[in-house]
This record gives structure tokens, sequence and C-alpha cells, in this order.
């Protein structure tokens, strides 16, 4: 399998500015994280892409990637499954919609379920 190369400025081809300066997509990840009151988390169940699979779905965490982290560790130990966190969504494996509703409530989150 051939290297992907990975560029520095991905999507830029030729700028005719001579003033400009590129924005690179690391220096944007750095954001604050929301107090937990703040934060609106949706919770739902997907079964899309995963042979039939489900899991539980939680988006609109706005934050640090480090905190992302940490809130899907915890999550996945709450629940003692697998699962991933990357751009601002968790993803747990299996149906743990409620129990985990009813934590981040608990600790605070503004929690809405999304679907049946």
């Amino acid at each position: 399998m051939a290297k992907e190369k990975k560029q520095r400025f991905e999507g830029i081809v030729y700028s005719t500015a001579d003033n400009y300066d590129y924005v690179s997509s690391e220096e944007i990840t750095d954001r604050e994280t929301l107090p937990n009151r703040q934060q609106k988390l949706k919770v739902a169940l997907d079964r899309k892409s995963r042979k039939g699979k489900v899991v539980t779905l939680i988006t609109g965490f706005i934050g640090s990637d480090e905190d992302l982290n940490n809130l899907a560790k915890t999550l996945k130990q709450k629940c003692g499954v697998g699962g991933s966190a990357k751009d601002g969504e968790i993803l747990i494996q299996g149906d743990f919609k409620l129990k985990i509703m009813a934590y981040l409530e608990s600790e605070g989150f503004q929690v809405k379920g999304v679907g049946g």
C-alpha cells in the first residue's frame, strides 16, 4: 500500500494575495471547553454503515480534544464497552442511550435524546 503524503497546506493550490496568511487546521482545533451547564449534547442511536450493529452517538460537544477524550473514556467505563471520540462526536458501542443520558444529566450537561 502506498503512503499518502500529508501536505502542509491542504486544499490551497495558489493564492494571488501578497499578504495571504494560511491558517492550518491544527491552530483552529485549540478551543476552550464550555462549562457542563452550557454544553448542549444530543444522544442518538445509529446503525448506518455499521453492518446493522447499534452504536450510541453523542454529538454537540464544544471544547478541546483532550476534554472530549476524557468524557468519552468516562462514558466507556460507565457502560463497560468500547468506543471512540473524534471531531466533537463520541461513539459508544451498543444501545446505552438512556444510561448515558442519565449520567450526562447528573454531571450537569444539557442533554436531548434524538430519534426513537
